[in-house]
């Protein structure tokens, strides 16, 4: 057995049927020139015939005490790809819509806890000729970085590579044989931790100073409400070039772009919900702080919980740019200061009001410890494909929380950005035009750079 690393067995705890816990991805293929109608129907099968499943996708929660989950993983003997994978067709004519359709009620499904926390499917009858994967996972199995970085491995810059390779069937990155788990890294950082506590003390200060967006300052708003399990998804590619030609003309960061385009789609939309607070909002930007050796060797959740200003209060859209990319240097600032594990017991310090708002009668506190979750993932850089078939888009979906009714994440997929925006779907009215106002908030920054 395994010992889960203490973020991932929250991620397990906080999990029901209102709270899925698992994150998925939506990726579009065109099949090569040549394909036949079989093309999705042979590589399905092959996909099946990668019956070697690895460690990862063999584990399930163990139980203990008549039931409840314990900290620690078993594993399945075997696995059954029949149930673990499957295919589907969209009803004619098979347009995005319906596609949309489909993933929302797959991604709003829990998965099985008797079995190992994964499923696929491979989905035909897009009235343009593409086909689709939706894969999802536990998120105490892996967050967004690393299973980024597991779908890449399963695609090639080779168009004439026909080999089919599956993310159950990649092969582990070899590790340092003195790898340790995140619980002994932990006992024994622990004694360092203690000796140490100035280390936290002094960006707690910081922020206590302001440098440091605090939990608990965020004005609620409609999306920080009670939500149910079933789910509303919207998506939407950018350019990458338009963003950069910001980022250029402002000096702020690719992230710091994208937050303003979200800033400004957050602003337009509860402007017309009648909704908008005084205050500005506040998005948690989680932040990879893996190391390049443990790039691909680490499993589990491996994050800084950034806190970042919004400023959805100002109108004018540089002035949001310039408060954002301020905010979240001085957050950097200070993550930067702390060695690793220090850092990850500071974003636990600032996650903990999350979890108050699951304990009833605190779902209706007054402040938020922030209004959303805004996630930036690296993706491939260049065109990938799967046996031949290019991948087209590589929509990322994640998860709404308690009081944290919308998410937003993206990822980079050769020259466009993709975005994938979760909402639960009785909570949150008319996802479908966040897109837009996304579209708008780029247009909006585009003129004042101009």
């Amino acid at each position: 057995m395994d010992l889960l690393n203490p973020l991932d067995a929250i991620f397990l705890a906080f999990e029901s049927r209102e709270h899925p816990m698992h994150v998925g991805g939506l990726q579009l293929f065109e099949p090569p020139a040549d394909a036949g109608p079989d093309f999705a129907r042979d590589l399905f099968a092959d996909m099946v015939a990668a019956g070697e499943v690895r460690t990862r996708f063999r584990r399930r929660p163990s139980r203990m005490l008549g039931g409840f989950s314990s900290l620690t993983w078993s594993h399945a003997d075997s696995v059954d790809l029949d149930y673990h994978l499957r295919r589907c067709a969209l009803p004619t004519p098979g347009g995005m819509a319906d596609l949309l359709d489909l993933t929302e009620r797959l991604h709003g499904t829990l998965l099985d806890r008797h079995r190992p926390l994964w499923e696929g499917r491979l989905i035909e009858g897009l009235d343009d000729g593409r086909f689709a994967v939706y894969i999802k996972m536990h998120h105490a199995l892996i967050d967004g970085v690393s299973a980024m970085r597991l779908m890449q491995r399963t695609l090639t810059d080779d168009p004439f590579d026909t080999r089919v390779r599956v993310p159950w069937g990649a092969p582990p990155v070899p590790r340092d044989g003195d790898a340790q788990n995140p619980w002994q890294q932990l006992r024994k950082a622990l004694p360092r931790m203690l000796r140490s506590a100035g280390s936290i003390a002094e960006p707690l200060r910081g922020a206590l100073d302001g440098r440091l967006t605090m939990p608990m300052t965020a004005p609620k708003t409609i999306l920080n409400t009670s939500i149910g399990g079933a789910r509303r998804i919207a998506v939407r590619s950018w350019p990458t070039e338009r963003i950069n030609a910001i980022r250029y003309a402002t000096g702020a960061t690719v992230n710091d772009v994208v937050l303003a385009m979200s800033a400004a789609a957050l602003r337009s939309y509860l402007l017309e919900h009648r909704a908008l607070p005084d205050d500005p909002l506040i998005a948690m930007v989680p932040v990879n702080i893996r190391s390049i050796a443990e790039a691909d060797t680490a499993e589990g959740n491996m994050v800084a919980a950034c806190l970042a200003n919004l400023a959805t209060h100002l109108d004018d859209p540089l002035a949001r740019l310039r408060s954002i990319s301020a905010s979240m240097r001085e957050t950097k600032q200070v993550f930067t200061q702390l060695p690793k594990l220090e850092a990850m017991a500071l974003s636990a310090l600032l996650m903990t009001p999350l979890g108050v708002s699951l304990l009833p009668g605190f779902e209706a506190l007054p402040r938020m410890p922030f209004n959303l979750v805004i996630s930036n993932v690296p993706g491939p850089r260049k065109p990938v494909y799967m046996r031949g078939a290019r991948l087209d888009a590589n929509y990322p979906l994640s998860i709404p929380f308690e009081s944290q009714a919308m998410n937003i994440t993206l990822a980079t997929n050769g020259d466009n950005l993709d975005f994938g925006l979760v909402g639960c779907r009785r909570s949150v009215p008319d996802l479908d035009r966040f897109p837009d106002l996304l579209e708008a908030g780029l247009t909006e920054l585009e003129r004042a750079t101009a």
